[in-house]
């Protein structure tokens, strides 16, 4: 169900626009093959009424646990712990249209970390880690987009935002994806 009414309203107005260049951090929580939840941080490359994009390696760990199960949770956090949006919902791997766009829209040093964030690379020492970049840097061809290269659009079932303050209790304001829209509750922080 595509995010509409008040929900989309908060959203626009809480994150920033897809064209700005500063793309919010957020944590990506999935679910191990053993049910255990693994949380890691990665940058929310766009939103819209369908949902929430995010891009990574193919061979990570994350893709991995998502092609087992797709239940996923998103947390943005604001600096100074004053907002926080919770999300949870099912992500499904983007269309490679949408792919190949937000890989274009990467800056120049994300996309050479498409290229060398590699488990082998993680094994090299720190100074050859160091010299790698640089030679890839200044020979490499990050212009066009790795093989291994893919996103995932999370579909959510459930918004809630967190507001806190310093002159009253904190609050959650939740939306519930239902047949019939988004329901609203508010919920103590």
């Amino acid at each position: 169900m595509s995010i509409s009414g008040e929900a989309w309203e908060r959203l626009t107005s809480w994150l920033p626009t897809n064209q700005d260049p500063e793309r919010p951090q957020m944590q990506v929580a999935t679910v191990t093959p053993d049910g255990r939840p693994d949380v890691r941080t990665v940058l929310l490359t766009e939103f819209s009424p369908e949902g929430f994009w995010f891009h990574t390696d193919s061979r990570s760990r994350k893709a991995a646990q998502l092609q087992a199960s797709s239940a996923v949770a998103l947390v943005v956090l604001w600096p100074g712990f004053t907002r926080q949006l919770s999300v949870q919902g099912e992500a499904a791997v983007a269309s490679r249209e949408e792919i190949a766009a937000a890989y274009a829209r990467r800056s120049d040093f994300l996309k050479q970390l498409a290229w060398q964030n590699t488990h082998d690379f993680a094994q090299l020492p720190q100074a050859e880690r160091v010299a790698r970049w640089q030679v890839f840097a200044e020979h490499g061809d990050a212009s066009r987009q790795p093989p291994t290269w893919t996103g995932y659009l999370v579909r959510p079932h459930r918004l809630t935002f967190w507001e806190g303050g310093v002159d009253t209790a904190s609050l959650r304001t939740e939306f519930t994806a239902t047949a019939s829209g988004w329901e609203q509750s508010y919920l103590a922080g």
